[in-house]
């Protein structure tokens, strides 16, 4: 039983994401903003939706492995699985921007301001004020960097309307925090039946079920030939996963990080985001790479088991 309420939570939590991600995208297109900035703050803060709403609710509940060890599993399968997806079946990714000049540190600072702060063994609510003035900064930076360009979107062309995009909103986040309530509950009981660690289920299940809008999203931007989107998609989910998601999370309620036992997970993470770097870094938009990072993802998987 405990499945099949993890089943349909997690659908929620993905069907909810999924609103709020294209009425989020309604309100930038609305608005001139470019497909990397599109994917870095309204689409990647919807995305980012589940991991939030499911480690809020398992700080509160006091599971704070799981609240940690989904950020850190959804880092590893937004770079490993999403990216890397996105690598392999793209014809051709050629992002208007500079990602690796203007974008690749955060896609490393926020892991090491998460490590420094976890050396102490917790997350209190001084760090997760700290993590969110970062993310601000973030969005600050994203905003200052921002090219208008013309958008060729499907959703462009339909009539914007304030009304019918906060209805479906609210419906988003209806969904996406009751999916989230429900898939902690039923997680845990999953872990604690097949002797599995909350740890382990964080890092694995859940985060790979908070992942799929990622790879939904970005699946569909490259298949448009909208890399830009794709990629900064996944860069601002990671963000946000390290600063929105564990600042709230540890602001509810102090989290208790073992660097030691988790230290393999962390380090995969952090590998992980220096290969982003480095890809970015040599322009290595292609299928080798794709496929380099989803081997990565099958040694941590097999690894960590």
């Amino acid at each position: 039983m405990d499945i099949l309420i993890f089943i349909i939570s997690m659908g929620a939590l993905i069907y909810g994401a999924d609103f709020i991600i294209e009425e989020s995208e309604r309100i930038a297109l609305h608005y001139k903003i470019s497909p990397f900035v599109i994917g870095a703050t309204l689409v990647a803060l919807g995305t980012s939706l589940p991991e939030m709403a499911v480690s809020m609710s398992a700080s509160l509940k006091g599971s704070g492995d799981i609240a940690v060890a989904n950020v850190i599993g959804s880092t590893i399968f937004n770079i490993a699985l999403v990216l890397a997806t996105v690598f392999i079946i793209s014809k051709q990714i050629k992002p208007k921007r500079d990602i690796f000049a203007k974008d690749s540190a955060w896609a490393l600072f926020p892991i090491l301001v998460f490590i420094l702060m976890s050396l102490d063994g917790k997350l209190n609510m001084v760090d997760g004020i700290l993590f969110l003035i970062l993310m601000g900064a973030y969005l600050i930076f994203l905003i200052s960097t921002n090219q208008v360009e013309e958008i060729d979107d499907e959703l462009s062309k339909e009539k914007f309307a304030w009304t019918k995009t906060a209805i479906m909103l609210l419906l988003g986040f209806i969904l996406t925090i009751g999916g989230a309530d429900f898939a902690i509950d039923s997680a845990g009981n999953i872990a604690r039946s097949f002797g599995i660690s909350e740890w382990m289920i964080g890092l694995f299940l859940v985060a790979f079920g908070t992942s799929l809008p990622e790879l939904t999203i970005s699946v569909k931007a490259a298949l448009s030939d909208n890399a830009d989107l794709a990629i900064g998609n996944i860069i601002g989910s990671n963000v946000a996963n390290f600063t929105m998601v564990l600042g709230l999370s540890s602001i509810v309620n102090s989290l208790n990080v073992d660097l030691s036992e988790s230290f393999f997970d962390i380090t995969a993470a952090f590998i992980l985001s220096l290969m982003l770097v480095f890809i970015t870094a040599n322009k290595l938009y292609n299928k080798s790479a794709g496929i380099v990072l989803i081997v990565v993802l099958g040694l941590v998987i097999q690894n960590s088991l």
